[in-house]
């Protein structure tokens, strides 16, 4: 049976030319005494948009775990799937981050509502979770309103899960299932009914990534109260410690950060925590290798500065366009990216600075970088010259890469010095 190690990043890659530099961060974790799993990860959406395929990310994967004799478990996740899209992923994925966000609100049938009422009674009342000072009230409307909000969702985990486990095989795939893409976080107490949900269905998830208070913009910090989410966080490690113990889910089943990149301010509270419960985390940092892609290129200075320039520029232009799909995760505030008159003259240091995040930099602009994120489609669109900067500069760009998974992530996460 495949299972995911305590600690696992995600790693996405849209290009896929960074697989080596990514790698080297986990190996370079290991050396510190931190073992983490390393997961590719590409969704449909960016497969779509770049014209790549699953197959692209797997061989991207097993290259650089080759090149590097790395010998210790690494996955390919086939990133947000449902029941529409997961075919082209299930050859060369093994690991499935099932995405049930969009059924999340609509109601199961009754019959299969009430006989979950009657699995759950026994909580009715207050639910303590043992040996913590956690405990909720339980009324039955509570429940039966979980149950109408979040069992037809799981049902369809159910129908996608068996769809992957009847072509692969049972325990040949890790199963994630994710719920955050809603606007309203999970609360600790859904939490619990969702895992017993999951369990009823038979379904082994090894993580679960629900929605936390605050926003998970992509690519930049967290905005809202650390200290809220600690909280928050805090709750969830404890509920899912139960409910592994008392609906007999697999004993590494852990958390599941979506959006997690750049979330310098919740670092400290997170490795706080599953240290302290001694828990792992699944940490998905997709999205910021391109931007550092962009970084790598503009330090070089040159003709890779000259097109992410002209990429910036560009977007300025196609900003509604290039913004669409990300409306929900993205807050730009347009009066204060730069006019492209002004770009055309900046520096390498002043362009890359504008996007490097790194906090205290004074140059740094976090709608600018917000911009670039959503703008690799426009690189897309020149991928022969996009290559062949980046095979040109190669050594400038896999820096950047490396360091901020690394420095900027890794090290935060884990304290490591």
């Amino acid at each position: 049976m495949k299972i995911l190690g305590k600690y696992s990043i995600g790693l996405g890659d849209r290009f896929g030319h960074q697989g080596s530099a990514q790698l080297k961060a986990i190996i370079t974790a290991s050396e510190k005494g931190i073992d983490i799993t390393p997961v590719w990860n590409k969704s449909n959406r960016e497969h779509i948009i770049i014209g790549s395929h699953p197959l692209d990310v797997r061989n991207e994967a097993d290259s650089a775990i080759r090149s590097a004799g790395f010998k210790k478990p690494y996955f390919v996740d086939a990133d947000h799937i449902n029941i529409d899209t997961v075919d082209r992923f299930i050859e060369c994925s093994d690991f499935f981050t099932i995405d049930v966000a969009s059924y999340i609100g609509k109601k199961a049938d009754e019959e299969e509502v009430v006989e979950f009422l009657s699995d759950v009674e026994k909580y009715t009342g207050e639910l303590k979770i043992t040996r913590t000072k956690l405990s909720f009230k339980t009324s039955k409307s509570q429940i039966k309103q979980i149950a109408e909000k979040y069992l037809f969702a799981i049902i369809k985990a159910r129908e996608i899960y068996r769809k992957i486990e009847k072509a692969k095989g049972i325990g040949n795939f890790i199963t994630e299932v994710s719920i955050d893409e809603v606007a309203q976080p999970q609360t600790p107490m859904e939490l619990f009914f969702i895992l017993r949900m999951l369990a009823s269905e038979n379904i082994p998830v090894q993580t679960i990534a629900p929605k936390f208070s605050g926003k998970f913009n992509k690519g930049v910090d967290y905005v809202g109260d650390p200290l809220l989410f600690a909280k928050e966080f805090e709750s969830d490690i404890l509920v899912i410690d139960y409910a592994v113990k008392e609906f007999n889910l697999p004993d590494n089943l852990k958390m599941s950060i979506h959006s997690g990149s750049d979330k310098f301010a919740l670092y400290p509270h997170i490795g706080s925590i599953i240290k302290r419960y001694d828990k792992g985390i699944h940490l998905k940092t997709a999205g910021t290798t391109w931007l550092e892609e962009v970084i790598g290129l503009a330090e070089s200075g040159g003709e890779g500065l000259d097109f992410v320039k002209e990429i910036y520029i560009k977007s300025l232009e196609k900003i509604e366009e290039l913004c669409a799909l990300y409306a929900d995760v993205i807050d730009i505030k347009v009066s204060l990216l730069p006019a492209k008159q002004e770009v055309s003259e900046w520096t390498s240091d002043k362009f890359s600075g504008s996007i490097k995040h790194i906090p205290g930099n004074s140059d740094y602009n976090p709608n600018i970088r917000q911009l670039i994120h959503v703008a690799y489609k426009l690189a897309a669109l020149q991928m022969k010259d996009y290559f062949r900067l980046l095979e040109n500069n190669e050594q400038a760009v896999s820096k950047c890469v490396y360091e901020n998974i690394y420095g900027r992530h890794i090290c935060p996460l884990f304290d490591i010095k």
